[in-house]
């Protein structure tokens, strides 16, 4: 009789987990639609980010966003960026672990460009101190200056202000963005039946 109540608390307790998994009906209405994005990218609001783990010059970077459906991403709020420079803190290894974001002067010095052709709202800019100089390196090394735009700061920016311009060869990790998937949460759940 013991054994028997043994396995059958163990039942009940496997079933009440069960339970568990599933959203509250007062929560979530099934076939309630959701945004959501592929394994490997980071969701939101109403956009999915991937941050890569490799480093490629800005060109290279922005194909390989192409490559995944998306591009470098585009930063069109102080939310953005709020949001991008807390998670670069906690991705970045060291201090010239930066990422590549899809901003660029390469067309026309000082006429910068997001990767869609807009140009950059000069009321929304979060350029480092001194940023951006398109600094030519030491001995005029790096002739054609910084052309394009990198972002993240290991111990955190003032006011998010992290972005640097930087040769557009030199190798970094990237941000890449596009917009997330429209779902739907499925609350079907399989309980296992428990015998009395």
């Amino acid at each position: 009789m013991r054994k028997n109540l043994t396995g059958r608390l163990s039942e009940i307790k496997q079933s009440t987990r069960l339970q568990n998994t599933c959203p509250k009906p007062t929560e979530v209405k099934n076939n309630e639609t959701c945004l959501k994005c592929e394994e490997g990218w980071e969701h939101h609001g109403p956009t999915c980010y991937y941050f890569s783990t490799n480093r490629s010059s800005w060109n290279q970077s922005r194909e390989e966003c192409r490559g995944r459906g998306g591009d470098l991403v585009q930063i069109d709020s102080k939310e953005e960026q709020t949001f991008l420079e807390k998670k670069l803190r906690e991705k970045m290894n060291e201090a010239e672990d930066k990422f590549w974001i899809g901003l660029t002067d390469s067309e026309e010095e000082d006429r910068w460009l997001w990767v869609d052709g807009s140009e950059l709202n000069t009321s929304l800019t979060f350029w480092s101190k001194n940023e951006p100089d398109n600094w030519k390196g030491k001995n005029g090394k790096n002739s054609d200056g910084e052309d394009c735009v990198r972002m993240g700061e290991k111990g955190g920016a003032v006011d998010m202000k992290c972005w640097f311009d930087q040769s557009c060869n030199e190798p970094h990790r990237r941000i890449c963005e596009k917009a997330a998937q429209t779902g739907h949460y499925d609350c079907n759940c399989s309980f296992i039946p428990v015998k009395l």
